[in-house]
């Protein structure tokens, strides 16, 4: 009968429930803007044309264009439950995620990736998922849980499921891993995103040979264009932290564009409420250079078809009628958002009532505790490896230095910009503790410290005295999870995140504001970066060139392999 009546609509023989009259369509398959009205029955749009509806919606002056879609993000990044973040993004015309979970996965395996299903139903905003490849991600840190293929076979049929997420170990692809070849297996069935930094050459082709087809990890022109002639879908990312936008459009082109979309992969909180969500991408892409229309079809059409939801992505008969209304191509601010035909936000505000929270109780902050001594580093040598951040990248480069001595103990040096490093086990109570140096992160007195840990999500902390970096994992412990800053042992500032560690159960503002609060203390100890939480986050990640640390010790990535903290091998 549904079918029946969208013929009847079509065909003008019944009202549509609402027309969305006068308005300028952004056609992502003519690739051009043309005056209609657009009409609208069971959520879906039924045609262009003169038609007679139930409700009309005058979008005079205005742009329709599709919902626009996050092809890679982790929702995880923003701090907040699948509610909240519905509610942020939505007004903002995301009407469709596709959200990889492999941050809870790792703290609470299937239990995390069932409470992020259960967390996204009824809200109004499609949530699908890809499955967590790399849980561990790697066997040189201590996870909260482990995934195999079984494990996913079991959830890969799942409506909300669209493949297997980004194999961020191409290590153990190139190697032939058994468990990894196995999970890719699993995979093929659907689709199976990629996360290969750097990866050139025949290694490239026999990473795109076992089924990957997409990668967001692009940071140079020359990469994305080996990997477009490889035959892989080139997401360009433009994060809280990790920023590829300026230096991957140019390859954007007129022939290839069909190829390329545009996505967070991490987005902060404070950053969503000051600046927004893809329709900020969109923003800051055409304001690069890229055709608005192009634009758009890198974040609706492009990513619909690479997923095969072939109902999602355009304003054209059958498709969902995920609509966006926007008075400008340039600043991308929407004035209205349907979903599924019903207005759901105009003017930056969610009209819709939101389901109530799904609750997560059980602790995961579980830590055999660390002493002082746990956090000492013995000189052993003249040479000692640092950390070296990198700004606005997640790459990291290794610098190799003489250690700053005091009573046999190297210690941290603020003068040269070197803080200390460690990486506290949390999930287990091993008392597993990886110590380190780090430069880059600007701090001259104090510590920080956070839960959020990429990607096995143990307690990361940084500072210039071992006192202050303790008190930082306690005031964690004590949160059960979450991030501060603290100074003479006390702290100055904090962001609780109970569930998982990962994410806050309060509103984006308050969490904003929390965020806002911990970053000027964060200022307050001498870091100059925009946001060190986020860059200290991703120094425990084994997975992304060239030196990490992780309770295990530290990580030359490019030789997938620990390696003493002191000398030059």
């Amino acid at each position: 009968m549904e079918l029946e009546r969208t013929i009847a609509v079509a065909c003008g023989e019944e009202p549509a429930d609402l027309i969305i009259r006068n308005g300028q369509v952004v056609n992502v398959f003519s690739g051009d803007i043309h005056r209609a009205d657009v009409a609208i029955a069971g959520g879906r749009v039924v045609g262009f044309g003169s038609y007679e509806g139930r409700e009309e919606f005058d979008a005079t002056g205005l742009y329709i264009a599709p919902g626009f879609i996050d092809a890679h993000i982790h929702l995880e990044s923003t701090m907040l439950t699948p509610r909240e973040f519905a509610r942020a993004v939505v007004p903002n015309g995301t009407t469709t995620v596709v959200a990889d979970p492999h941050e809870i996965a790792n703290v609470l395996g299937l239990e995390g990736i069932n409470y992020m299903l259960a967390s996204s139903r009824d809200l109004p905003l499609t949530i699908f998922f890809m499955l967590p490849s790399c849980v561990p991600t790697t066997d040189l840190e201590t996870a909260g849980a482990s995934l195999g293929a079984c494990e996913l076979a079991m959830l890969l049929p799942h409506p909300q499921v669209l493949g297997l997420a980004e194999m961020m170990n191409f290590p153990g692809v190139l190697a032939r891993d058994r468990e990894v070849l196995a999970k890719l297996q699993v995979g093929r069935a659907k689709r199976i995103d990629g996360h290969a930094p750097g990866l050139a050459g025949k290694h490239l082709n026999a990473y795109v040979g076992a089924g990957i087809k997409s990668d967001h990890e692009c940071t140079t022109a020359a990469e994305a264009l080996e990997k477009l002639r490889a035959g892989m879908h080139v997401f360009i990312r433009e994060g809280s932290i990790a920023k590829n936008m300026e230096a991957l459009v140019p390859v954007v082109t007129p022939s290839n564009y069909v190829r390329c979309g545009l996505v967070s992969d991490d987005r902060h909180p404070t950053d969503l409420l000051a600046e927004g969500h893809v329709n900020w991408l969109l923003k800051k892409a055409v304001a690069l250079g890229l055709p608005p229309v192009t634009a758009i079809q890198m974040v609706t059409i492009n990513p619909a078809k690479y997923f095969f939801t072939s109902d999602f992505g355009a304003v054209a008969p059958s498709y969902r009628a995920d609509l966006v209304l926007l008075e400008t191509l340039t600043d991308f601010r929407p004035r209205a958002v349907f979903k599924d035909g019903h207005e759901v936000a105009r003017d930056g505000r969610l009209l819709e009532a939101l389901p109530p929270p799904v609750p997560i109780s059980r602790s995961t902050i579980n830590i055999g505790w660390p002493r002082v001594a746990s956090l000492e580093i013995q000189v052993r040598g003249q040479i000692v490896k640092v950390i070296e951040v990198v700004p606005d990248q997640l790459i990291t480069n290794t610098a190799l230095l003489s250690p700053t001595v005091r009573d046999g103990l190297a210690i941290a040096d603020p003068a040269q910009d070197i803080s200390k490093l460690a990486v506290v086990e949390r999930h287990r109570a091993t008392g597993n503790v990886g110590v380190g140096f780090v430069r880059g992160l600007g701090l001259r007195s104090g510590a920080i410290a956070s839960s959020v840990a990429h990607d096995s999500h143990n307690i990361v902390v940084a500072g210039t005295s071992d006192l202050d970096m303790l008190a930082a994992v306690k005031a964690v412990e004590h949160m059960q999870g979450g991030l501060v800053a603290v100074r003479d042992a006390s702290v100055l500032a904090a962001v609780r995140l109970p569930i998982a560690g990962l994410m806050s159960d309060q509103a984006l503002e308050t969490v904003a504001a929390e965020m806002h609060e911990l970053l000027e203390a964060a200022r307050a100890i001498g870091s100059p970066l925009r946001n060190p939480f986020m860059v200290l986050s991703f120094l425990a990640l084994p997975v992304i060139p060239s030196l990490r640390l992780t309770d295990h010790g530290l990580v030359d990535v490019a030789r997938f392999r620990l390696v003493p903290l002191f000398g030059d091998s």
